[in-house]
């Protein structure tokens, strides 16, 4: 199923004010269009006003991004590609800027459009959220999830493709509601690279159905913010004294150790009192009640000095240390009982035996 083909509509306004200020006029750019050139991504394109003079002057361009998202810049090039969720359409407008002797005039704006994605309303995916998890070094996995539109046919198939830079691949697994309705997807591979600072992942999803025109969804990630990060590995607790001790080495990441934090779960199992310490390296020492028995938990995410925190790891499995001196003593003391009264029983059952062999014995 190949992603639903998103018409290039281009609408050019303009208004008709005259540029302020004396001297060259200041005249908007030509042929400005707007071309859909790949999933969320838009190219805007114009061309110099062939009767705009120049005169020892600098030309620029001012762009401004009026939908989905707004968004000014200013560039010295006709061209310039903007990634933008699609779904409800895309507009923006550009003007000349002149600058000449420390002055800077701006011409009348040019306007162009993009209609929104046909489908009929309520039938697009809702609820959307992704993951991404490093699984070895240099492959990413990703995983979506969606709830259908409230419009949507029970006969509606959804289909779910992302974009990473140039790569755009189609969901290879999906998950099914009761209808059969797609409503997860799963790459275990991907090629969205490990390590990378803010690139966008372009998630579009669209459908088809017999009863409805199923409308495209589309949505960016920041893929830092949707990367769940590995458990932290080879975990080591000890108990010395008075002091627990605890080592393990960063999660499965391209990242450097400096680059975590962590948060260690400490339930102490005898007064039942929990804590979550927040820390930044990877050792760690306490001083605790040696009495008691405790329960441990680590979990990892990265933290702001190498790039904006994701999502936090699972907790590590349960590691237990210690032992509660009362219920040592508890033990040894059933122990013993359980000794006791079985020698005891015994004792009774080999005299209730000899008593038996006397009385039975012929005289």
């Amino acid at each position: 199923m190949m992603a639903s083909g998103m018409p290039a509509f281009l609408l050019l306004l303009w208004t008709t004010n005259t540029p302020q200020g004396a001297g060259v006029q200041v005249l908007p750019p030509v042929n400005f269009t707007l071309t859909v050139s790949a999933l969320a991504q838009v190219l805007l394109q114009w061309e110099p006003n062939p009767a705009q003079e120049q005169n020892n002057s600098t030309i620029r361009y001012d762009v401004k991004i009026l939908s989905p998202e707004p968004e000014e810049y200013d560039t010295s090039r006709t061209h310039s590609v903007r990634t933008a969720a699609l779904h409800n359409g895309f507009s923006a407008r550009v003007r000349t800027l002149l600058l000449q002797e420390g002055l800077q005039r701006g011409s009348d704006w040019v306007q162009g459009h993009l209609p929104p994605l046909p489908g009929a309303a309520e039938t697009s995916v809702t609820n959307l959220s992704c993951v991404t998890h490093v699984t070895i070094p240099g492959n990413v996995s990703l995983h979506c999830s969606w709830l259908p539109g409230q419009g949507a046919p029970e006969d509606t198939k959804y289909f779910l493709f992302y974009r990473y830079e140039t790569h755009t691949e189609e969901c290879p697994t999906y998950s099914k509601d009761k209808w059969s309705r797609n409503i997860e997807c799963r790459f275990s591979s991907t090629q969205i690279q490990p390590g990378e600072i803010d690139n966008l992942i372009v998630i579009h999803i669209n459908g088809s159905s017999k009863r409805a025109a199923i409308k495209p969804f589309q949505q960016l990630f920041n893929q830092n913010a949707i990367e769940k990060v590995n458990i932290p590995r080879n975990i080591s607790i000890s108990l010395e004294q008075n002091d627990l001790l605890a080592t393990w080495e960063k999660p499965i990441s391209p990242f450097h150790e400096e680059c975590f934090e962590y948060e260690f779960y400490l339930i102490n199992l005898k007064s039942g009192n929990k804590q979550i310490l927040s820390l930044s390296s990877s050792s760690f020492q306490l001083r605790v009640d040696a009495s008691s028995r405790y329960s441990i938990r680590i979990r990892a995410n990265l933290n702001h000095i190498c790039r904006a925190p994701g999502v936090w790891s699972d907790w590590s499995a349960i590691i237990h240390i210690g032992q509660n001196k009362l219920e040592n003593s508890i033990a040894w003391i059933l122990t013993l009982l359980c000794v006791s009264t079985s020698c005891m029983l015994l004792l009774v059952a080999i005299l209730c035996q000899i008593n038996l062999q006397k009385r039975t014995a012929p005289f």
